[in-house]
């Protein structure tokens, strides 16, 4: 294979957001399949997200009209931006090929891009120490920072509908963006005893908490991958997750863990139901485990290493 240099660009890279992680993994990828990452003069732009992106890409379709373009579609271009937002449906039409995170996204694509598609799991690997999970309690962990897209305080609600004997605890990782959803995180604290929330942590600390909990729980609004996802299936945590894109993708729409989005009422019968149903809590393990190849890293590295020959050829 033809070593390539590339451009990766990525909005927010600079933050701990999901699209950051992505591209520092992206990068290690490139490195290990021998190709260079360059600012300038690539044989290949692979931008993530269509419409932050865009300004990105028509720069390089300028200078550069006959090299290539990858596109990685987010959460928000494919069940949003793409819908209605010109610019990240300009960017589609001027890429050459496209990354999704899970197959459930090909479904939202028009045939002609679908043909160009390739689905690239994101991969993880579990810390190698990990701390034990607590036995006085039923702990359940929400990850991510505190967006509206993430519906962040969900879970939290869904507590205060659980039985007073009940063992479950939960535990929130990810800082507020704003002041209001600072203000909330720690009103919710104050009045929700089984409650807390410990902000913005190291990826180290977080990768610990996810392991060391009983169950992830995911009530995002739209995801394209989740990164949070693919980790708790490296991790052996199980997940309760709101039906939406990337849940269908990589969990299936059959799997018992899944609740409507924004539904309060049926993420708290589930999060009971696990914490005191060992069979219920068991099929949800085994079914997350059944997934773990998918997340294998050198599966990760294969698809790229086939997307980026195709390129090269």
């Amino acid at each position: 294979m033809r070593a390539l240099k590339i451009q990766l660009h990525t909005p927010f890279s600079h933050t701990r957001r999901g699209n950051g992680i992505t591209a520092d993994r992206w990068a290690d990828i490139f490195g290990q399949l021998g190709h260079t990452l360059v600012d300038h003069d690539a044989d290949v732009l692979v931008a993530l997200h269509a419409k932050h992106s865009h300004p990105e890409i028509l720069r390089f379709k300028a200078e550069f009209p006959n090299r290539p373009i990858v596109l990685a579609l987010t959460g928000t271009d494919i069940y949003r931006d793409l819908q209605t937002d010109e610019e990240a449906q300009l960017s589609v039409r001027l890429a050459d090929r496209f990354v999704v995170l899970q197959p459930h996204a090909l479904t939202q694509l028009a045939p002609e891009h679908r043909a160009r598609a390739h689905v690239i799991y994101q991969s993880a690997v579990a810390p190698a120490d990990a701390p034990s999970r607590p036995s006085d309690h039923f702990r359940a962990c929400v990850i991510g920072h505190l967006r509206e897209v993430k519906d962040p305080f969900r879970a939290a609600e869904a507590l205060r509908l659980l039985p007073a004997d009940s063992r479950v605890r939960l535990v929130q990782l990810g800082s507020a963006l704003d002041p209001e959803m600072r203000a909330r995180a720690e009103h919710e604290m104050r009045t929700n005893p089984r409650y807390m929330w410990r902000g913005e942590v190291t990826r180290e600390e977080t990768l610990n908490v996810l392991a060391s909990s009983h169950l992830m729980v995911l009530t995002s609004i739209m995801e394209g991958g989740a990164n949070v996802l693919t980790e708790a299936i490296a991790c052996g945590t199980p997940v309760l997750l709101s039906r939406m894109g990337a849940a269908l993708g990589i969990m299936d729409e059959n799997y018992p863990g899944l609740f409507d989005v924004g539904d309060t009422k049926a993420l708290a019968s589930l999060l009971q139901r696990a914490s005191t149903d060992a069979s219920f809590y068991a099929e949800l393990k085994a079914r997350c485990d059944a997934r773990r190849p998918l997340v294998d890293p050198s599966r990760e590295q294969e698809s790229w290493r086939r997307l980026l020959n195709e390129l090269a050829a």
